[in-house]
């Protein structure tokens, strides 16, 4: 009995010492388990964190918009406005060209900044001895830089190109014939044909002339009416060459006597149009128009 005592005491302890092992164990293995945890969780949030930053920079990033690209820039006009055209001649030189009509006629224009024109119509009644008939038209048009058409000064060069072949294609123009004139502006050139009308033979200058970004475009004919002799065509060319000249310095003059190219602007909301004006009425004695189609691109 004592043995059997002994042995449950011993059993009894030993079993109280497995418990007690097996506490300790577990008890051990707690602080492990949460630490487990802790760390599952402190990396969760981590990621969590960094997952709410990362959207937040890219939402940031959504929200920053990148640095704007510069408006596009193209190179300012020459030239801000025009002068009057009725009055970039000389008395003089309308007394020669046009003796019976030094006036003028002012064209209607939409923005006289931008186009302008006049025309002088002259008779000289010479009685039995027939009739002298002059007629004379400068026509003005003024380019502004624009980004999507380019600037001033190419726009006007195209135009200029255009204004020579018009004078060129007049149906019924005889001996046709065209003459780059030099130390005139930016660039020049003549255009003069032989054009038969009822009234009699016509004679058609066309000088077109460009400095920077403004054309001019000045039409000159004469005939001999009712018997009268025909004028001399290379003296009509002349006064005309030195008239386009005339009108040319009135440009520059109207802007300062110089010019702002070489520097830089945005794109002009108020470009002019590279469309020629409205048409002006060159009239013949028998009202009829005149020959040149360049006499009729802007008004």
């Amino acid at each position: 009995m004592q043995r059997a005592a002994q042995r449950d005491d011993r059993a009894q302890q030993g079993r109280r010492g497995k418990r007690l092992s097996r506490v300790l164990v577990c008890a051990a293995a707690v602080p492990a388990v949460l630490i487990t945890a802790a760390c599952s969780s402190d990396s969760g949030d981590a990621k969590s964190k960094g997952g709410d930053s990362s959207t937040k920079q890219s939402a940031d990033g959504a929200q920053t918009p990148s640095s704007a690209s510069a408006s596009p820039t193209v190179q300012a006009a020459a030239y801000k406005t025009l002068p009057d055209a009725c009055g970039v001649l000389s008395k003089k030189t309308l007394t020669d060209l046009v003796p019976k009509d030094t006036s003028g006629k002012k064209g209607s224009s939409d923005d006289s900044a931008s186009r302008a024109s006049c025309s002088w119509s002259s008779l000289d009644n010479n009685g039995v001895k027939g009739s002298q008939f002059r007629w004379l038209n400068v026509s003005l048009l003024r380019f502004d830089s624009d980004a999507t058409r380019g600037t001033g000064e190419a726009q006007a060069h195209t135009y200029f190109a255009e204004q020579v072949k018009d004078a060129k294609a007049v149906d019924g123009a005889k001996n046709t014939k065209e003459v780059p004139l030099s130390g005139t502006g930016s660039e020049a050139t003549t255009v003069r044909y032989d054009l038969q009308k009822k009234e009699g033979l016509f004679k058609q200058q066309t000088v077109v002339a460009r400095v920077e970004n403004v054309v001019v475009t000045l039409d000159y004919n004469g005939a001999g009416l009712a018997g009268d002799s025909t004028p001399n065509a290379d003296d009509l060319t002349q006064s005309a060459e030195k008239a386009v000249k005339e009108a040319l310095t009135a440009v520059t003059a109207a802007n300062n006597g110089s010019s702002s190219s070489g520097s830089s602007s945005s794109a002009s909301p108020s470009a002019a149009s590279s469309k020629p004006a409205s048409k002006s009425p060159s009239k013949s004695p028998s009202s009829s128009t005149s020959p040149s189609k360049s006499a009729d691109k802007k008004g």
